[in-house]
């Protein structure tokens, strides 16, 4: 098959937002589904403050994570067309129950500590708690659903309907992206605090992460099985080395290098899937459909040369942001730090 080195170069980089989303955005899920698990304390004051702390872990970057997604998006949309519309068409009612989870968290996020009354915090943290579980579950099931494969018609349109998607491979991606989420989200707490969240957050981490360990590896053997190639078989066997590696750390209190081993797992974990994919960027399972690849489903190379050269202009300020972002709140948060609240006017 035919593709020039621009095409080949932006289904890489897609690859690389959603690796960064999916590592990112991770660990904010995770924090998110934690808060009925780890915020619970010795009294409804304890109870607050713990919740407060590993709220405020996630504070300065949660919002900033989710630029790796509209990032994604809108490279697939310029990049790659048709694959973005047959995509979020086949996708329409997931992808909008994501968006309508992520603006629901996102307002639980800014609007628990509007009000010091405790019915009004309990309500928002059933909101980030919901959208926490309910995103990271969805985008796995349309990732895998992408790399498994879906009924398209030969003019490239989905030929499904929304219980197409719900197939056991998919689901079983959705559960395996929610528990690598839950045990990134456990291991950046007990990295990010100290004290009986700390320790809290160590123990829940290595149970989570072995129940993740054992759904990550028979979803990857089954996707290695029916769509594996050399360098997916690769990525397969590192992300479940740094998987284990991630909770063998944790176990000895090193939670920098837990939390380092399960950003690789998922690094490797999609770029799995992206191995598995190549050349394709939506298969198709149906006998007369035709499959969207780099090439067929390609912008024109002029626009392919604009946009790498507004990504080598842009891209470096956006991880030098970044990563200062993550410089400047590097310290460990306690309960002692957290103030009473203070009731917005």
């Amino acid at each position: 098959m035919e593709y020039t080195t621009l095409q080949l170069v932006w289904f890489g980089l897609i690859g690389v937002l959603w690796t960064g989303y999916l590592v990112l955005e991770g660990f904010d899920f995770g924090v998110g589904m934690l808060l009925p698990a780890l915020g619970p304390g010795r009294d409804a004051a304890d109870t607050e403050r713990r919740k407060r702390v590993m709220l405020t872990t996630i504070g300065p970057h949660w919002d900033g994570n989710e630029v790796w997604l509209l990032t994604a998006g809108g490279a697939t949309f310029a990049a790659f067309p048709h694959w973005y519309a047959t995509m979020f068409s086949a996708f329409y009612l997931p992808l909008l129950l994501v968006l309508v989870a992520l603006i629901v968290r996102n307002m639980g996020l800014e609007y628990r500590g509007k009000r010091d009354n405790e019915t009004w915090r309990k309500r928002w943290d059933l909101a980030i708690i919901g959208g926490s579980v309910l995103a990271p579950l969805l985008v796995g099931v349309a990732l895998t659903n992408v790399v498994r494969g879906l009924p398209i018609d030969k003019d490239m349109e989905f030929a499904g309907n929304f219980f197409t998607l719900l197939n056991p491979m998919s689901l079983l991606g959705g559960l395996v992206v929610l528990g690598l989420s839950l045990t990134h989200g456990a291991f950046f707490l007990a990295l990010k605090t100290d004290g009986d969240i700390r320790r809290d957050a160590r123990a829940l981490g290595t149970k989570v992460g072995l129940a993740t360990a054992v759904l990550a590896v028979v979803l990857l053997l089954w996707l290695g099985l029916t769509k594996g190639t050399t360098w997916s078989w690769i990525t397969t066997v590192i992300a479940a080395v740094a998987l284990l590696f991630a909770i063998f750390m944790n176990t000895k209190g090193k939670e920098g290098l837990a939390f380092i081993g399960t950003a690789v797992t998922i690094a490797m974990a999609v770029a799995t899937y992206f191995f598995a994919l190549f050349p394709d960027v939506m298969p198709s399972t149906l006998a007369g459909g035709t499959s969207l690849t780099i090439a067929n489903a390609s912008s024109t190379e002029l626009t392919l040369k604009i946009m790498t050269i507004a990504a080598v202009v842009f891209t470096p300020i956006v991880l030098i942001y970044t990563a200062w972002t993550y410089w400047v709140f590097r310290k460990r948060l306690t309960t002692r730090q957290i103030p009473a609240p203070v009731p917005v006017a």
